[in-house]
């Protein structure tokens, strides 16, 4: 009796203190580790954040470069990292969405070893030809792939790149040469050139050559048009890619068994930065778009993500690692 006393009395404390904690939370500075290199989009937007972060919370916010592995250094040492709101995770759809099937390993789940903060923007994927080529929509290059089988190339500088581009090539049953580049772009600078015909690519890298017109887009792969493109067609209205959706995004985690008012508290800091013109101009700027929300609504995207994701690399074909 004594000792089940004891588990109350110390259970109401925590639930008192609790509220207080995170009432006087930060009061130190923060890390928010990101698993890609100083100067990527996911980078820059961290940054943007922890000035944001800052003036809000009145603490530091510190970013912690931890490229490598595809994402997992990063997210290995979040999912390791005390549950106390001083260490975030600002990551992607690599180590959340596609690293699970990319990989026969992980050393972290990213479902049971995150706690979702706040989406903050996704990325359309579009598909872009070589202007000089007889190609204007999809259809039409499905039909020249199919006229060249085996002749016909694409190339693509990462992991969502390689997973439309292998999906839509395997849902229209086309032959083509897959062509993997350090970036995409370099796959742009070849279609470009002419030593590969198309390239899948994050708008972000894409935008300025479509403007441009030293490259050609066909198609984005949201399930409806991007506002940043809204005269270029969904893949999904493409015959064979109905309910076609695969996107790359961004969202800020932080370690399993975060308390919630912590969690709300930077969850109402990242919707307030979010809110702020200066921060949508510059979102424009990589050519995404804010994709605000609750701890909630961020953790069952995640889940439909993951089995998004998953559907798309094993009917592409895509062995894991």
């Amino acid at each position: 009796m004594r000792k089940t006393i004891q588990c109350l009395v110390l259970a109401a404390c925590a639930t008192l203190l609790a509220p207080a904690f995170a009432q006087s939370y930060p009061s130190h500075a923060v890390k928010i580790v990101v698993p890609f290199a100083a100067g990527s989009a996911t980078d820059i937007m961290a940054r943007i954040l922890a000035d944001n972060l800052r003036a809000e919370l009145d603490q530091p916010f510190v970013v912690d470069n931890r490229p490598g592995a595809s994402a997992q250094i990063g997210a290995e040492l979040v999912a390791q990292a005390p549950p106390d709101g001083y260490t975030l995770f600002v990551t992607t759809n690599t180590s959340h969405s596609a690293n699970p099937f990319l990989f026969k390993k992980l050393n972290y789940d990213p479902i049971k070893d995150f706690t979702p903060v706040a989406n903050i923007m996704r990325i359309p994927v579009i598909v872009v030809v070589d202007p000089k080529l007889p190609i204007k929509t999809l259809s039409d290059l499905v039909t020249y792939a199919k006229a060249n089988p085996g002749k016909v190339s694409f190339g693509y500088g990462n992991s969502i790149g390689q997973v439309v581009g292998a999906s839509f090539a395997k849902r229209t049953g086309i032959e083509v040469i897959t062509v993997p580049y350090k970036s995409s772009p370099q796959a742009l600078s070849d279609v470009v050139g002419g030593q590969v015909n198309y390239a899948v690519t994050d708008m972000a890298a894409g935008q300025a050559m479509v403007t441009s017109g030293r490259v050609r887009a066909l198609g984005v792969s949201t399930l409806k048009r991007s506002a940043l493109m809204p005269d270029l067609p969904a893949m999904s209205e493409t015959r064979g890619l109905e309910g076609f959706e695969v996107i790359a995004w961004v969202a800020m985690f932080a370690p399993a068994k975060t308390p919630k008012d912590i969690v709300d508290k930077l969850n109402a800091a990242v919707r307030k930065a979010l809110a702020r013109q200066d921060v949508k101009d510059k979102i424009a700027g990589f050519a995404a778009e804010p994709a605000p929300g609750t701890p909630d609504e961020l953790a069952e995207f995640v889940k439909q993500q993951l089995a998004g994701w998953g559907k798309a690399i094993k009917e592409a074909g895509i062995e894991p690692e």
